[in-house]
């Protein structure tokens, strides 16, 4: 099996300027061939030519920025070729613990050394694969080229492409039928054959015998379906072995511990049969090792124990309540009952901790260290285990005279039992009886309190919502009042530009003026709230940067009698569009205006010549337009007559 590993070295997929180099490694049937720097288009090169089993990466962030990405990746992908995320899938976990569970160590910072490690636990069943398609595959052959407009040939020219693709497709479809698979076909007709013809297979991309390819008349495009959100399955399907403590009773607790000692499950029921619980463990993994927190097992969790066949741990004494709450106080649980279970799954961990390191220390790299530690607790010695895992046939050992150990009547066991359960129930019950009677005395005790405090609390509060709602009216009263005189500032204002622009209306030798800061929607819509635009406004505007062909039209429409422009020369494409809309743009150099803030004044001489010449202009302009036309039309007159007199001979 070929295992290809990645890192990044530097750069980033999400960055356009730096792009990423990866620390490429290969193992090939368990051996390190080498370890390189390849950019991402070399990888995509190396990819399609060795198409190895496997693409390993510690984080799909490496590879694609978004989903997107990641299924463009995907697709172009050898299909042969898997994508595994060593980390895990949903619930991910750093390279260093997985590695450690193969008793790998690297160099965190080392690019190539992730890389290595990455090809190492992928190559030994560890991370999950990343599938991003159905079990169903597009194909798609389409032309490669346009037929475009063309000339004495052209309809040759289209009943060779549409023949190309017509023959590939019946091609394809040989293909699909000689491999027995499944397909819906959809094609579209043209002239001398199909523009365009679409499968649908029913099966994965591996398993389609064909692959996208471009020619020079005909492309095929074969692509997998793609999934609305990304799917991992995990590449081994062995369950990972645990630790369960267990809690018997009316409520049962169930806690179990990978063999690391980290939380797997936690929780506790009152509806949980046997069967429940059994499968409910079964979901989580292989229960390893069943624990109580009793030094005799009771017979239920006995039960559950041979369900599994797992090994038993009982404490040399039972746990008291303190032991209980020291080895669970790195962990929350919400009663008693579960509390009890992780304590016992804990202490059977903390028992065998030594004895793992020490596993650990003897077992070479490479090695699944929880496969190993789960059969040396089941017997076999750590030689032997070496040896099957690695293939080689130990020595058999000569077997060791045991004595028969006389078997315990089931009977007894189950007297046993309930004896034991009918004293932790006398017990509890105790518990509840104590805290009942002093749950009681504290209710007395706070009903006491409460009619002290009742009286003079509920006049407080009532006054208190009194002076909230009257609080509340007040600052909503002052908003108001704000904004009112806001309102009244602003319609001052407004008043005063309106009397200055009425008293130079009254005068005849002086035009008012209204300045608008901007030809923009923003500039017309602030001078109307400020001063007003009325039919036979004269504006002048301070800049004519951002302008819109719509704004002028808008003008023009509401009646405008003309525009002064200031500073530099106009656009003359503002020009064009004014002279469309008849709406005279005049120089502020011809009118001179006295501009005061937002008001301003000229005279009406100047304002009068300048309109003049304006529209003389605007004549000329409509002259030349006129011409233009006139010239268009016996243009197009002139060819269409010539072309009678071709066709007519």
């Amino acid at each position: 099996m070929k295992v290809f590993g990645i890192d990044i070295i530097k750069g980033s997929v999400r960055s356009r300027t730096r792009r990423p180099v990866y620390a490429l490694c290969r193992i090939e049937d368990g051996e390190i061939l080498e370890v390189e720097e390849v950019t991402g288009f070399r990888l995509q090169r190396i990819l399609a030519a060795e198409q190895p089993d496997i693409l390993a990466v510690d984080s799909l962030q490496e590879i694609a920025a978004d989903q997107r990405e990641l299924h463009a990746f995907l697709q172009a992908l050898p299909p042969s070729t898997k994508l595994v995320q060593v980390t895990g899938g949903e619930r991910k976990e750093t390279l260093g613990k997985v590695a450690a569970r193969y008793n790998i160590s690297f160099n965190k910072f080392d690019p190539y050394a992730e890389a290595r490690t990455t090809a190492q636990v992928a190559s030994l069943g560890a991370g999950v694969e990343v599938i991003a398609f159905e079990n169903t595959t597009d194909i798609v052959v389409s032309r490669r080229r346009s037929p475009g407009r063309g000339g004495w040939s052209q309809n040759r020219y289209t009943r060779k492409i549409h023949g190309g693709v017509m023959q590939k497709a019946r091609e394809i479809e040989a293909r699909l039928r000689g491999a027995g698979l499944d397909y819906e076909k959809k094609e579209t007709k043209a002239f001398g054959g199909y523009s365009r013809v679409a499968f649908r297979v029913v099966a994965p991309r591996d398993m389609v015998p064909v692959h996208s390819s471009r020619g020079s008349d005909v492309q095929v495009r074969v692509a997998g379906r793609e999934l609305d959100r990304i799917r991992f399955e995990p590449l081994s399907s062995r369950p990972r072995y645990l630790i369960v403590g267990l809690d018997p009773g009316t409520t049962t607790g169930i806690a179990a511990l990978d063999l690391d000692g980290n939380l797997v499950l936690l929780s506790s029921s009152r509806q949980m049969t046997m069967s429940d619980i059994v499968e409910e463990l079964y979901r989580a993994g292989k229960p390893l090792i069943i624990a109580s927190d009793v030094q005799q097992m009771p017979y239920s969790v006995e039960k559950i124990r041979r369900a599994f066949n797992a090994i038993p741990y009982t404490p040399k004494q039972s746990l008291s309540v303190e032991a209980k709450y020291d080895l669970t106080a790195p962990f929350s649980y919400t009663n008693d009952h579960e509390r009890d279970a992780l304590s016992a799954a804990l202490d059977a961990y903390r028992s065998l901790q030594n004895k793992f390191r020490n596993i650990a220390k003897r077992v070479q790299p490479g090695f699944d260290l929880d496969e190993v530690r789960a059969r040396v607790l089941r017997g076999q010695s750590l030689d032997v285990v070496l040896a099957e895992m690695q293939g080689v046939p130990a020595a058999p050992k000569p077997a060791a005279p045991t004595e028969a150990v006389p078997e315990r009547p089931v009977e007894d066991e189950r007297v046993m039992a309930l004896d034991g359960m009918v004293k932790r129930l006398r017990g509890y019950v105790q518990e509840l009886q104590d805290d009942l009677r002093e749950r009681d005395r504290e209710v007395e005790r706070l009903q006491q309190t409460l009619r002290r405090e009742r009286s003079a609390a509920g006049r407080k509060i009532r006054r208190d919502a009194e002076l909230a709602t009257k609080d509340a009216m007040i600052e909503n009263l002052r908003r108001q009042l704000q904004g009112e005189r806001r309102r009244s500032r602003r319609l001052k204002k407004r008043m005063e530009r309106m009397r200055t622009v009425a008293k130079i209306e009254i005068s005849e030798d002086y035009t008012p003026l209204k300045v608008l800061d901007s030809l923009t929607r923003e500039g017309v819509r602030s001078l109307q709230e400020e001063v007003g635009i009325v039919k036979g406004d004269v504006l002048y505007v301070q800049r004519t940067h951002g302008w819109g062909r719509g704004v002028v039209k808008d003008l023009a429409g509401t009646g405008v009698r003309a525009l002064v422009v200031g500073g530099e020369p106009p656009d003359p494409h503002l020009v064009r569009v004014a002279r469309e809309a008849g709406l005279p743009l005049l120089p502020a150099d011809a009118v001179r205006p006295d501009i005061r803030g937002r008001t301003g004044a000229a005279k009406t001489d100047a304002l009068e010549d300048a309109v003049l010449e304006w529209e003389e202009e605007q004549k000329e302009y409509r002259r030349e337009k006129e011409t233009e036309r006139l010239e268009y039309l016996f243009k197009e007159y002139r060819s269409e007559r010539e072309k009678e007199v071709r066709r007519g001979g």
